[in-house]
């Protein structure tokens, strides 16, 4: 009897442990906050753009309150148990915080744009690399390409930023634009990669002083998106968490219903919700 049980629960834990490393499992997208996200995706979790920080730890960006605005759905805890790589797209603090680099381990492999080399290496990030374009890493492939934080004089302020598009056998390939005003090279990386998931950053947030500036896509870049995304399915992130943000979920589904856009186009999650991605 001890033989059988003993036979059983090996066959339990290998079966277990297979579930959580097959590649071939369905990838799924969880928004955690603004652009924070967990990614499964080919047996692996990803974490992009982790900003940790409970509500309100953060200074005002808009002289309204202090950010991020809403607490985390999720404990910390469980955003960072078994992940096994993350993803930022740039360092300022909404998309990875002082709340972050204390709390992942500094052994924990993560992929940064060139621009941050030097921020990653100050926080003490031993397994950090800058990806100039593209690498492969456990069969699944990261392609960086740039993205454009802004116009003019802002554009100066705010710095480089980056996307990332990942590919792999059997999986969706999935477009994380990143920080980014609408751009032809937006157009293009579409075009080049095929996506059939983009995630765009999509809260018109704006600066102080430079009010007329957008430094990431609202309402109307959104929409200009959609309009070249392909066959892709959009997902809309980073509203409702920060107070420079103009852009509402309230105010993109508006926006998207006046051009008869539809959830099996525009998908705006809400904090915690899980997304199963398909080809």
């Amino acid at each position: 009897m001890k033989k059988v049980l003993l036979a059983l629960a090996i066959t339990l834990s290998t079966a277990l442990s297979f579930a959580q490393t097959n590649p071939n499992t369905k990838p799924t997208l969880q928004l955690v906050r603004n652009a924070t996200l967990i990614i499964e995706y080919g047996g692996k979790k990803i974490l992009v753009d982790p900003m940790l920080s409970p509500k309100g730890a953060i200074e005002s960006w808009a002289g309204i309150q202090t950010n991020p605005t809403v607490d985390l759905t999720l404990s910390v805890n469980e955003i960072v148990k078994d992940v096994d790589l993350v993803l930022v797209t740039h360092a300022h603090a909404d998309h990875f915080d002082e709340a972050a680099s204390k709390i992942l381990d500094k052994s924990i492999k993560l992929i940064n744009q060139p621009a941050d080399k030097t921020f990653f290496e100050k926080e003490g990030f031993s397994n950090a690399a800058a990806l100039e374009d593209n690498t492969l890493w456990n069969d699944i492939s990261i392609h960086r390409v740039e993205a454009q934080h802004g116009t003019g004089e802002v554009l100066k302020m705010m710095g480089k930023t980056s996307g990332f598009i990942l590919k792999a056998k059997n999986q969706p390939t999935v477009y994380i634009v990143g920080d980014a005003i609408w751009t032809d090279d937006i157009k293009k990386n579409i075009k080049k990669f095929d996506p059939d998931y983009i995630i765009v950053n999509s809260g018109g947030a704006l600066i102080k002083g430079y009010e007329n500036t957008p430094i990431i896509m609202n309402e109307e870049q959104t929409m200009a998106l959609i309009r070249e995304s392909g066959k892709a399915k959009v997902i809309a992130v980073h509203m409702d968490a920060l107070d420079h943000c103009r852009t509402t979920r309230s105010s993109l589904s508006q926006k998207a219903a006046k051009f008869n856009i539809g959830i099996d186009k525009l998908i705006i999650p809400k904090d915690g919700q899980v997304i199963t991605l398909s080809r």
